[in-house]
């Protein structure tokens, strides 16, 4: 029996942990452009998933961004029927302007895929992110000057995504489509400097050239040591958030508008409903360690429907400062017209 390529048999290992504990018999998606990581990962999920007992299938994302996307997208779910994944789709999306040209495609890229998902009832969508993507998030976080949350990277696992090659170099996928005959496409958009992380990956690479091929993998194990400490605060500062809730404040259950004494005369305009979790205690807020309480105060505002991707810090810290350094200033304003407000201890969440 020959010998498995080093690579290839880097890509089943890690495609093999990745697909662990998944139900028997479930589907999985592999999202695929067609390019080397993609590519390598679809191929081999085709040889993995059924022989752990799943079955697997492929979603190719048309952005429609550069001629001939449409063409490449089919082309893609054509090789795929014919590798065994079943179902296999191309699929055209409209990329908006919100978030830049790099957000914007991310967004309509992944509605698509949450949509096929439960289209096909699927158990996990994979991705082909690698090390390399990786430590190249890390960095991009370093330069807008996000705090651990950024620095954790991406997670192998959130929700139905998963990343199996996270721990694998991109040298692996690229040497692994050459062991196994493929031809994957090369992006342009991996080459052009008006995408911020294709500007960084020659700058990435002449760091590389400086401080020795141990960067990337080190940058990688950087995410996943904050990525830890990152799920233990938060879990912290979840159970923390619980013990500021004001027990029986009204939500949208109760009055649906601000009582007596709001910030603002919020209080007075039926107009502005109450958060459905309610108020919290401000004091006791205030004895929480900053690094738990900033965390409680994010994810209370979420759930008030804020949108994750618009809160920033300086959302963050406009309502921290009523809590820390109260001098009776009015209310933090939130990304979708969302309020927060502080009257008689307590804070209050209102959209309109």
């Amino acid at each position: 029996m020959a010998k498995l390529p080093p690579a290839v048999a880097r890509l089943r290992a890690a495609v093999r942990e990745g697909l662990d504990g998944l139900p028997p018999g479930s589907l999985v998606l592999v999202a695929c452009s067609g390019g080397p990581d993609s590519l390598a990962l679809a191929d081999t999920v085709a040889f993995c998933a059924p022989r752990a007992g799943l079955r697997a299938g492929l979603v190719s994302v048309d952005h429609g961004l550069q001629d001939g996307s449409a063409e490449r997208a089919a082309a893609v779910a054509d090789w795929a029927l014919g590798a065994g994944l079943d179902p296999a789709e191309a699929v055209r999306v409209e990329v908006g302007v919100d978030g830049g040209p790099e957000g914007a495609a991310r967004a309509a890229r992944y509605a698509a895929l949450d949509a096929a998902a439960e289209r096909h009832g699927a158990a996990a969508v994979l991705l082909g992110h690698t090390r390399d993507d990786q430590a190249e998030t890390v960095l991009l976080a370093l330069v807008r000057g996000a705090g651990p949350r950024g620095i954790a990277g991406m997670r192998a696992v959130r929700g139905r995504y998963r990343r199996p090659l996270l721990g694998v170099a991109r040298t692996d996928t690229h040497a692994a489509c050459a062991e196994r005959g493929l031809k994957p496409w090369a992006d342009p958009h991996n080459e052009d400097p008006r995408f911020l992380r294709s500007a960084l990956r020659p700058a990435l690479d002449s760091l590389v050239a400086v401080l020795g091929e141990g960067l990337v993998a080190n940058l990688a194990r950087t995410a996943a040591l904050v990525g830890e400490d990152t799920d233990y605060l938060d879990a912290v500062a979840l159970a923390a958030l619980d013990e500021c809730r004001v027990a029986g404040a009204a939500g949208d259950g109760g009055s649906g508008i601000g009582g007596p004494g709001a910030d603002g005369g919020a209080s007075g305009d039926p107009s502005r409903g109450v958060s459905d979790r309610g108020e919290l205690d401000a004091k006791r807020l205030a004895a929480l360690p900053g690094p738990v309480r900033t965390r409680a105060l994010r994810a209370w505002v979420l759930e008030s429907g804020v949108d994750g991707a618009e809160l920033n810090h300086r959302h963050l810290a406009a309502v921290d400062a009523l809590v820390a350094d109260w001098r009776g200033q009015g209310p933090a304003f939130m990304p979708g017209g969302i309020e927060v407000t502080r009257a008689d201890g307590r804070l209050r969440a209102l959209r309109p």
